[in-house]
């Protein structure tokens, strides 16, 4: 794999920021060589390779997965492109008073990585995932824009953020992302946007949380959800708590589950 840490202007954000990109070797499309000799995308193929778009958490950065999991030989052995933006504590929302980070990783990000590096822009190549504040991202991008991403994966997603506690020690993130607005309805409405989707028109959807962990009630009842409306999700709520042991084995699940073509 060749890795990136990417430092760049965002336009949406009015202000540079970062990402880390994976990409196989023999398919970055910068001068590399396959083994066969040919430069290329896909040892020759010129449709690119899949990309996995993977989002960090409340507390983390672009650098998190690099550091907690071994997601560079995960991806590896997949064949599979992957970038890890940076959005801070965003709640890849465009926030009330601050930047719009919803702007930048549904429109501007997917947009920088077609223009940048030889990865494929067909819907059947393209998933997302992340985990916890991620795992919400992963859900938000997939079920408000369908049409782009074949999968979506949740690891201990923060699925319902209007029921969590976001104000003491947190620097009033609620108030500062949302300013009060009721998301009944709203791009940040997950089971709001199960409600309104066409199950046939959805990607395939991952939910994996543990049994211990604090954000179990609001996966279950995007489960619940799920099953009102005729969603169908492939789900997993096994012994674990919030932690990194959970997901480094989570994201290897979620690599497998991926519906890769060849």
């Amino acid at each position: 794999m060749i890795r990136m840490r990417t430092d760049f202007f965002a336009e949406s954000l009015g202000m540079g920021t970062s990402m880390v990109v994976l990409l196989p070797q023999a398919a970055a499309g910068i001068g590399m060589e396959g083994a066969d000799g040919q430069a290329g995308a896909d040892a020759g193929s010129a449709r690119g390779v899949p990309v996995l778009y993977l989002l960090h958490g409340l507390s983390d950065d672009c650098t998190i997965w690099e550091r907690r999991t071994s997601i560079e030989r995960y991806a590896t052995e997949k064949g599979i492109a992957v970038v890890m933006p940076e959005v801070r504590r965003s709640f890849y929302a465009d926030e009330a008073v601050g930047e719009a980070y919803w702007t930048f990783v549904a429109e501007e990000l997917p947009q920088l990585i077609a223009r940048t590096f030889r990865v494929s822009t067909a819907r059947e190549d393209t998933f997302v995932a992340g985990l916890s504040m991620g795992g919400f991202g992963a859900f938000k991008l997939a079920l408000n824009h369908p049409e782009r991403f074949a999968a979506a994966a949740s690891l201990s997603g923060a699925l319902d953020p209007s029921s969590l506690s976001l104000e003491l020690n947190t620097g009033h993130l609620a108030e500062r992302i949302w300013a009060g607005r009721d998301l009944t309805g709203t791009e940040d409405d997950l089971c709001g946007l199960l409600a309104a989707a066409d199950p046939a028109a959805l990607p395939a959807l991952f939910l994996d949380c543990g049994t211990e962990d604090q954000l179990l009630g609001m996966n279950r009842g995007f489960l619940d959800a799920a099953r009102q409306y005729g969603v169908e999700l492939t789900s997993r709520l096994r012994p674990g708590a919030h932690s990194w042991d959970f997901w480094d084995q989570g994201i290897q699940d979620v690599l497998d589950w991926l519906p890769l073509r060849g």
